[in-house]
């Protein structure tokens, strides 16, 4: 009885704590923004709760309201979690959460809420799998090579702060598509802090869990093989979650593809193309355009990206590149693209 009244106490007093960084929003206000949480105004939904989109302020600022359904067991954990971890960070490639909600509904239920701004392109799930999504309303279009390269310099950047510049590193625990979040230039935001651990740094290289790892699992095909053999949240979890992501990105397949059986994964896939100088064969094709593609610039550059991803998303977690590495290979990749571009523009019409 004892310890079940002190976890009320700490949750009481983390949610007070938590209310100090924002600015208050009541039940009511949400309620009228979304149209009574209306489904027209529902613009997506996750493990604990639906996302609605609103407008807030005198100047009508769209925002995204992800509302918690309390009743989903580890719902109230991971409002905790997003609200601890976003409440101290800031970076350009993180959502910014705007607001939270901690109240109770017209009928007396604790309702939680977290107000986070709103990004016009979606999530990067619906860019990548647009003939899965459409009755979300995918927005039209194929990424170019270069968008795609962009937005995984983004969500990497996200993680070289998370793990190197807070004040305690922290573990996403959940990095995939649909936590990527894209605005209005296509710039990625990392989003879903719900699994989020801090961690605290006993040596130079071991970390321990600041939080019980109970409930962490990360999502089929992105979570690190340590993670279901009972391993602790970590870095380099999130490195091989970034690695299959990369991959993703660049084949345009799920890690979860009907393709990937009898052993055969995402990752031994791309792995045994590169060794057989074979990229563009596994490239997804609707970034391939005339001959752009062709070019052997733009063929090592895939080469070059498909090995990030391999070496992020292998089996051992000491054996993966770390995201610091990942991105100053992901950026000099970039530069050498682009150098390919001005020179292929030069002379013809762009076409990627």
């Amino acid at each position: 009885m004892k310890s079940v009244m002190a976890n009320n106490n700490e949750n009481d007093q983390s949610l007070s704590h938590v209310k100090s960084f924002y600015k208050k929003i009541s039940y009511d206000e949400l309620y009228k923004t979304t149209g009574g949480f209306s489904s027209n105004n529902m613009i997506g939904s996750g493990n604990f709760g639906s996302v609605f989109k609103g407008f807030l302020g005198s100047a009508d600022k769209a925002v995204a309201i992800k509302v918690l359904n309390l009743s989903k067991h580890g719902a109230a954990k991971s409002f905790m979690a997003e609200c601890e971890t976003l409440g101290g960070i800031r970076h350009r490639n993180l959502v910014k959460l705007v607001t939270v909600c901690s109240s109770a509904d017209f009928e007396g239920n604790d309702f939680r809420a977290l107000v986070y701004e709103f990004m016009s392109n979606g999530n990067l799930d619906m860019w990548l799998h647009p003939d899965e999504t459409e009755e979300t309303g995918n927005p039209l279009g194929t990424l170019t090579l270069v968008e795609r390269l962009n937005i995984a310099i983004d969500v990497a950047s996200a993680l070289v702060y998370l793990h190197t510049y807070c004040h305690s590193p922290i573990a996403h625990c959940d990095i995939k598509p649909s936590n990527i979040l894209l605005d209005g230039d296509l710039t990625a935001h990392v989003s879903d802090f719900g699994l989020a651990q801090l961690l605290l740094k006993f040596d130079r290289d071991t970390f321990h869990i600041h939080f019980s790892s109970a409930g962490v699992r990360g999502t089929i095909g992105y979570a690190a093989p340590e993670y279901g053999m009972g391993g602790h949240p970590s870095i380099m979890g999130d490195a091989y979650s970034f690695g299959i992501l990369l991959l993703e990105i660049f084949t345009g397949k799920r890690p979860t593809n009907k393709l990937f059986v009898n052993g055969l994964t995402l990752h031994s896939f791309s792995k045994a193309a590169l060794l057989k100088l074979q990229a563009l064969d596994i490239t997804d094709q609707s970034i391939l355009r005339g001959a752009y593609a062709q070019h052997l610039d733009t063929v090592e550059c895939l080469n070059l990206v498909f090995r990030v991803g391999i070496r992020c998303s292998e089996e051992s977690p000491v054996n993966r590149m770390s995201m610091a590495e990942a991105v100053s290979k992901l950026v000099s990749i970039r530069e050498r693209l682009l150098g390919h571009e001005e020179t292929y523009t030069s002379h013809s019409t762009r076409d990627c």
